[in-house]
This record gives C-alpha cells, structure tokens and sequence, in this order.
C-alpha cells in the first residue's frame, strides 16, 4: 500500500489498484487487530493479588466461559464473619477489638476489629451478623476456617452513686462520711459508728 500510495500521484498504477491495494491492507489490520484480542483472551491475570489453589483445569485443555480454572484468595487482610445474639447487640459497635482463635494455630489469640455489623437481624436465628478484619500475619488463617471469636467489651468498672450534697468537699481531699457496724470484743454487734473515708 505505502508503494502504491507513491506509485499513484504518476500515474504509475490505476486508481482501482490502489483502491485494491488499500482495501487489502485494512482487511490485514483487522486480521491483526483480531488475533490480538484472540492472544488476550488466552491470557488469564488475576484481578487481585493473592494465593492460588488448586489447578482445576489440565495443561492443554480447552476452557469455556466461566469454567473455574484454579481459586485465588488475599490472605492478608483476612474478614472473618460470626453470628452474635440479638441481646448482644446493644454492646458492641464497629471499632471494638476482637480476638480470634482456631484449633489450627492452638494457643494463639490474632487481634482484630469490628469493622461493619448487619443491619438486619435474621428473622430464623435472631442473630445478627458481625465482620472483623484482621491483619492476618504469616498468612495463618485461611478463608473457610473455622475459628472462635471473642468481643473485647470495654471494661465496665463497678461504682457506687451517692447524691453530691453528701460529699464534704475540702482543698486537701474530698470525703464522705460512712456508717458501719461497730463489734464489741466478741465480734457481737455493739450499734453503728461513722467514718469518714476519702474519695475522688
């Protein structure tokens, strides 16, 4: 085509030469063009890094669309899925830590953290779907393993509630005053006394 295209302007060829000439080249381009989208359908890459399986497919075989050729799994991060009670709900929220278990890595507790909580309670169970992501180190946890997970509720310190008018408030230290059973030598009840005790 390119000589012919310098063949034309003198006369040197007919003009259904050229015509034919060109006619032949873009057929060979899109001759090309096809065997080039043919080369990459015959190559397979992976959306995401990860770990292969299995190979489900023989070396020469023929595959057709959508037929499984080997799985793929991102081992780290990890999710792990679990079912809480509905009663649980009220406790826990996305940010709290987890800790997991599974009798494959025994005695070894990997940290986590909620990360999204099922908006809906299953109508059969009553449970209500939580995720975790964990960082998953040395790849030790597998997708599909079984494992034990535990919710670290923030810790909840007992308190006793007093009205503020019975504290005696005083620039060294605030106190109140508490009332106790007084023993006599015998460890019998001898009537109540009253201490004052320091607190904050």
């Amino acid at each position: 085509f390119e000589r012919a295209k310098t063949l034309l302007p003198n006369n040197a060829i007919s003009q259904s030469d050229y015509d034919s000439n060109q006619a032949q080249l873009t057929e060979a381009l899109a001759q090309v063009d096809n065997i080039r989208a043919m080369i990459a359908k015959k190559t397979i890459r992976a959306p995401f890094s990860g770990r292969l399986g299995i190979r489900q497919v023989n070396l020469g075989q023929v595959i057709n669309d959508g037929q499984a050729i080997v799985t793929l799994q991102s081992l780290g991060p990890v999710f792990v899925n679990f079912l809480l009670p509905q009663q649980e709900l009220a406790k826990i929220r996305t940010g709290l830590q987890v800790r997991v278990e599974s009798n494959a890595l025994p005695g070894q507790d990997i940290p986590g953290e909620i990360t999204a909580i099922e908006s809906e309670v299953d109508s059969a169970t009553r449970n209500i779907r939580v995720q975790a992501l964990l960082a998953n180190p040395d790849d030790q946890l597998r997708p599909g393993m079984f494992a034990d997970v535990t919710v670290v509720l923030p810790e909840v310190k007992d308190v006793l509630t007093i009205p503020a008018t019975a504290v005696l408030y005083a620039p060294y230290s605030d106190s109140v005053f508490v009332i106790e059973e007084k023993k006599d030598e015998a460890g019998a009840s001898a009537g109540k006394t009253v201490r004052q005790q320091f607190v904050s």
